[in-house]
C-alpha cells in the first residue's frame, strides 16, 4: 500500500526543480540511473532537460561490497551506458540513499566506463543511517526510518511513482 506522507510524484518535483537548475549551468551533462527506482527517475528526468542522448543505466549488483553475503539480485539489469563517461558531468540518480554503499558501488562502476569530470549525486529521499562518507548534492526530502523498515519506490502502469514502506 502507498505511504501517503511521502508523495513521491511532489517528491519528484522538487527534486526536479534543483536538478534542472543546477545542470544548466554544467558543461558536458550526462544522468545515469541506478536500477531500478533510480532508474524511472533518470528518465523522467531527462525526458524534461532533452537529455537522452545522454542517458545511461547501472545495476551494481557485481560492485557492491556484500555481494558474497546478499547474493545475485534475481532481477539483475544489464548496465547500459551509450555515452562517453570521459570528461562527463554525471548526475548519478538513486531513489533512496541510506547507507552509501549502493551510490559507492555505482561509482566504482562508472569509472570502469571511464573518468567522469565530475559525479554529483540525486536522490529523492535521504533516509540517513550512512556507512560511508557519501552526501547528496540534490535530494527532496529527509526521513528517518527504524533499521528494520526499507523505503521502496514503486512505478504503477501509467508512471506514477509512490513509496511504500517495508518491514523486514
Amino acid at each position: 500500500m502507498p505511504n501517503p506522507d511521502l508523495d513521491a510524484e511532489a517528491l519528484y518535483q522538487t527534486l526536479a526543480a534543483q536538478v534542472r537548475q543546477a545542470l544548466s549551468a554544467v558543461a558536458n551533462p550526462a544522468i545515469v540511473g541506478i536500477y531500478s527506482g533510480g532508474a524511472w527517475l533518470a528518465e523522467r528526468l531527462a525526458a524534461e532537460l532533452q537529455l537522452t542522448q545522454r542517458l545511461g543505466f547501472i545495476d551494481v549488483s557485481f560492485y557492491r561490497d556484500d555481494f558474497a553475503e546478499k547474493g545475485l539480485h534475481a532481477q539483475v539489469k544489464p548496465s547500459q551506458i551509450g555515452f562517453s563517461v570521459d570528461g562527463a558531468s554525471i548526475l548519478l540518480v538513486d531513489d533512496v540513499l541510506y547507507t552509501g554503499r549502493t551510490t559507492r558501488a555505482a561509482i566504482n562502476e562508472l569509472f570502469d566506463y571511464g573518468r567522469p569530470d565530475r559525479i554529483m549525486l540525486a536522490a529523492l529521499v535521504d533516509r540517513g543511517g550512512r556507512e560511508l562518507p557519501i552526501a547528496a548534492d540534490f535530494v527532496a526530502a529527509t526521513v528517518q526510518l527504524p533499521p528494520a523498515q526499507s523505503l521502496v519506490l514503486q512505478k504503477a502502469d501509467d508512471g506514477r511513482l509512490s513509496f511504500t514502506v517495508d518491514h523486514a
